[in-house]
């Protein structure tokens, strides 16, 4: 397919990727003619910009550090018909790339998402422990926000331009992906997968991830987003744990009321009492919070529309 026409950019972040960001710039260029490959430069100690400066990028460098802090400043700063998102440590095969662009195009999607192949070696990149810990949280995410997401921690996309204009990045880290699923979701966009291969590091390249911190930075976002994508499920649990331990404390003091008509643990039932009213405020913030919502959900939507999709002038 011809891409000639459409204004493509890849973004790429980087720290301390020197070992792979040159092969992964001439990877990309080799397999998109006419793309824009974007380095960004985070932080980095070792001679990252100079390698992909040397392979043909366009090097930019973003003092604050974090992933989601690369995603935030590329996505408003670049000006593009198609964004390629992936990361700078060639473990996703370029490759792919040209297949994904087609498809957005032929949807037209907004969102394609590169679904890693599992590899089986125990030293592998995607090792058994973070596959595990992908479909766990794959699976969470799924249940919260009712969709089945098949690889939510993939660092390897493609998104049309009104998907990225309509994107709020507010992440730091490497819980951008998580919340570019989310938004995908609760914005309801046009989104498909293809497979994409995932290779090892090359020698001299050391992974960032650190499997327990990124995971629990990952599963306290999920809780965020569940807290302010689904108030009244959220909120309504919070009350309805309140009511239930008012229930259990009030029920052995009524029968006891019943049997003494003497009430000798009032302090305990002022607890069930205070409980109960907590309840009810927190089903209240929830229906108010939705009603704040979806009001959210549709000035996204309109920021949505504001772009044709993916392929076609405005």
């Amino acid at each position: 397919m011809d891409f000639t026409e459409l204004r493509i950019a890849a973004v790429v972040p980087c720290h301390n990727e020197e070992a792979a960001v040159a092969k992964v710039v001439t990877d990309l260029k080799a397999a998109v003619p006419g793309i824009d490959v974007y380095v960004y430069d985070n932080l980095s100690t070792d001679a990252t910009a100079e390698r992909a400066a040397e392979a043909g990028a366009i090097v930019r460098r973003e003092l604050a550090k974090g992933k989601g802090n690369v995603v935030r400043r590329a996505f408003a700063d670049i000006d593009a018909d198609v964004y390629v998102m992936i990361d700078g440590d060639d473990t996703y095969e370029a490759a792919a790339a040209p297949e994904m662009i087609a498809k957005l195009l032929d949807g037209p999607y907004d969102h394609i998402l590169g679904v890693r192949n599992q590899i089986d070696t125990a030293d592998s990149a995607y090792r058994a422990g973070h596959e595990t810990g992908n479909r766990v949280l794959n699976d969470l995410v799924g249940r919260v926000f009712g969709e089945n997401v098949q690889d939510m921690l993939s660092g390897f996309r493609v998104f049309s331009r009104r998907f990225v204009k309509s994107f709020p990045a507010v992440s730091r880290e490497f819980e951008i992906e998580t919340e570019l699923t989310v938004h995908s979701l609760h914005l309801r966009v046009p989104q498909s997968s293809v497979e994409v291969g995932f290779r090892d590091r090359p020698a001299g390249s050391e992974s960032k991830l650190r499997t327990y911190h990124d995971g629990f930075k990952i599963l306290w976002l999920i809780l965020g987003l569940a807290r302010h994508e689904r108030p009244v499920a959220f909120y309504g649990l919070l009350g309805g744990l309140s009511w239930l331990i008012a229930v259990i404390l009030t029920v052995p003091i009524i029968v006891e009321f019943y049997e003494t008509h003497l009430v000798p643990r009032f302090p305990t039932l002022f607890l069930a009492f205070t409980l109960i009213l907590l309840g009810c405020l927190a089903w209240t913030a929830g229906l108010i919070l939705d009603g704040i919502r979806r009001s959210r959900h549709e000035a996204a939507r309109l920021v949505y529309l504001r772009y044709s999709a993916a392929g076609k002038s405005t």
